[in-house]
């Protein structure tokens, strides 16, 4: 959907589909009716649209047009296999995969420049691009990592740590205001993170009181601080030579959210179908919305669809931050 504009992007998927998957409907609500259709050889992954230009990430490429009828078509970018579809549209630069795994492609929408930024070893599964259009962050299929990239020189900003173990990042999103990094994953843990600027922001915003003041505004790119998110492991965090996981940053506070695993139609023992037209055939879990700078919604879809919201909290007296689950409800089924 296009902001709070008429404009919706569909694309058929479901056992029923209503469009073919390869084909992109814009839909005017206002008219109730369809105003442009753009169609591929390929199943349609992600659309993301803005108020001049409608991005389609299809497995192996992200196609540009106008938002105008007819559209223009602008540019057509090879990437490597992105069944999730991923895609960051901003104001000033879109990004996604580049043609290598684990690299990111960055085009500057007024110019056509591409950047490439080696984000990762491993495929990337999930990115995000703030607000402001200042900052990127990405996730490989490791899932023990989040790095977070500046889009003016595309230089690391810092590193944050989920874990130590594997884990598939269901979802990562950037607040409103820029500040905060929230991940989900398969561990149903909802953890969230200082960005690695967020306190040179927090001296120019009054509002910012939920922020942490010991978080160290020199954060190198390899990913360490001096105080607040190392307080993990403690004095081992300062000791030399010790396993980079001890003074790596990690989040601030977290909290478990539901994931229940939909039972699929079997194909005998251990088959299932994969449900059309959804990157993996699975319903989506954990996905992620601010609805402002200290509201987090937790979405996930399918049989037991649902949503929850979590709300965080300065800790009182303690000073601590922390989050506190304040309701859910469940949208599908019972």
């Amino acid at each position: 959907m296009l902001g709070r504009a008429n404009y919706i992007a569909l694309v058929g998927g479901g056992r029923q589909p209503k469009f073919p998957q390869n084909k992109v409907i814009i839909w005017d609500d206002a008219k109730q009716k369809e105003v442009i259709t753009l169609e591929f050889r390929s199943q349609v992954n992600r659309v993301n649209l803005s108020r001049s230009r409608i991005i389609v990430a299809l497995h192996n490429s992200v196609h540009m047009y106008t938002f105008s009828s007819p559209p223009e078509k602008i540019s057509v970018f090879e990437t490597a296999d992105n069944p999730l579809g991923l895609c960051c549209l901003g104001s000033k630069v879109v990004a996604f995969p580049g043609r290598t795994p684990g690299q990111v492609q960055m085009v500057e929408i007024g110019t056509g420049n591409v950047s490439i930024i080696p984000a990762h070893s491993s495929p990337l599964r999930a990115m995000d691009l703030s607000p402001d259009g200042e900052i990127l962050a990405t996730a490989s299929e490791t899932g023990t990592l989040v790095r977070i990239f500046s889009t003016s020189n595309c230089a690391r900003m810092g590193e944050l740590r989920r874990g130590v173990d594997h884990a598939v990042i269901f979802s990562i999103a950037i607040s409103p205001n820029s500040s905060l990094l929230a991940v989900t994953s398969d561990k149903a843990t909802l953890h969230i993170f200082d960005l690695p600027h967020s306190l040179q922001n927090a001296r120019n915003d009054p509002t910012s009181n939920l922020r942490s003041h010991h978080y160290s505004s020199s954060l190198s790119t390899a990913g360490s601080g001096d105080d607040g998110n190392n307080q993990k492991w403690g004095i081992l965090g300062r000791i030399p030579l010790l396993p980079r996981v001890f003074s790596d940053v990690y989040s601030f506070t977290s909290m478990h959210f539901e994931v229940d695993d939909d039972p699929q139609t079997a194909l005998g023992i251990g088959g299932a179908i994969p449900i059309p037209g959804i990157p993996g055939g699975k319903a989506r879990k954990g996905i992620i919305g601010w609805t402002n700078d200290t509201t987090i919604l937790v979405i996930g879809a399918g049989r037991d669809g649902r949503w929850e919201k979590f709300v965080m909290g300065d800790g009182g007296e303690s000073g601590k931050r922390n989050c506190v689950r304040q309701g859910w409800k469940r949208y599908l089924g019972g």
